[in-house]
């Protein structure tokens, strides 16, 4: 008879009955506030896009497994996390087939091909928006105010007028647009980005289930705002954009629920400081130095390719005599 051996690594032990499927379940509840002022917000052309994206990470999952012969997974909520937030980073009125080219892409080449959850080096979600955005960007900058009204069918779903996103608007000068629109979320972008109470109201939720850690998002979002304030200084500008610049775009989106990203951001403790610091100022570069007014999304997928380098660096050096050779 076989013995089945246990490793067990060194103290402290930390015990927690947290399991992927609880994890994941969380951050869908902690998704609900965005999603559902997004549908308010672009109307029932939001709710399809969210459909379909959810239903094509599943499926897309689901398909993958049976055909590689591996354990269906799809019931621990990770696929269906994907595609909720591969659809909070879509404009309402995107057509639906590049809704499911992004699922199929965030599932199959930037989750399943790299080993399934835990081995993917990137975050899925945002995979799937970035090669929407190389691939289709006319329609991924597509935005609209909505009226309330739905047309099925085009690339102009959603009854609205067609607007500029108040990043632009900022980057642009001239007129600032509406803040207290912008923390409440009436105003254009992407179906879950518009709205920063909303996206606050769930990464508060996250916060007291202790889902996620405070470090990263709170040290990213600090060195964006010290980062806008010396840009803004040494351009002569005032410092005032800096809280359009937080409830504006994907910065909050992205910095409570995807930076944050077990699989693809670091563990140790001044991993989490060192990755928070890069997210700040990748971000502010490609705000405020790109063409784009966003950046947030290019931002953390390249530091999820620097989170190796970055543990290897910051991984606790073992203590005692064995320890201290090594070094």
């Amino acid at each position: 008879m076989e013995e089945k051996l246990l490793n067990v690594s060194s103290s402290p032990h930390v015990r927690d009955n947290s399991s992927t499927k609880s994890i994941m379940r969380d951050v869908v509840i902690a998704l609900i506030p965005a999603t559902l002022v997004g549908i308010y917000n672009f109307g029932v052309r939001a709710l399809l896009v969210i459909l379909t994206t959810c239903v094509t990470c599943v499926l897309s999952e689901y398909i993958w497994q049976r055909l590689m012969k591996q354990p269906i997974t799809t019931s621990d909520f990770s696929a269906l996390v994907t595609g909720l937030l591969l659809a909070l980073n879509l404009p309402a009125t995107l057509p639906l087939w590049m809704c499911i080219i992004g699922g199929v892409f965030a599932i199959i080449i930037a989750k399943q091909l790299f080993g399934g959850l835990g081995q993917n080096f990137m975050n899925p979600a945002l995979a799937g928006r970035c090669f929407l955005m190389l691939s289709f960007s006319g329609a991924m900058t597509s935005f609209v105010i909505s009226k309330g009204n739905v047309i099925w069918g085009g690339i102009q779903a959603v009854d609205g007028i067609s607007s500029a996103t108040p990043l632009m608007q900022v980057k642009e000068g001239g007129a600032l647009p509406d803040l207290l629109k912008m923390f409440l979320g009436t105003t254009a972008g992407t179906i879950g980005e518009t709205s920063a109470l909303a996206i606050l109201i769930g990464a508060a939720y996250l916060l007291v289930r202790k889902v996620i850690d405070w470090k990263i998002p709170v040290i990213y979002i600090a060195t964006f705002v010290v980062f806008d304030l010396i840009y803004q200084y040494a351009s002569g500008g005032s410092p005032a954009p800096v809280f359009y610049e937080l409830c504006g775009g994907g910065l909050m989106l992205g910095a409570f629920f995807m930076a944050t990203d077990y699989v693809t951001s670091p563990i140790t403790p001044k991993g989490k400081v060192i990755f928070g610091i890069l997210l700040g100022l990748f971000t502010g570069l490609f705000r405020f130095f790109g063409e784009s007014a966003e950046g947030v999304s290019f931002a953390i997928i390249i530091c999820n390719l620097c989170v190796p380098l970055i543990e290897r660096f910051t991984i606790p050096k073992a203590f005692g005599k064995e320890g201290k050779a090594n070094e």
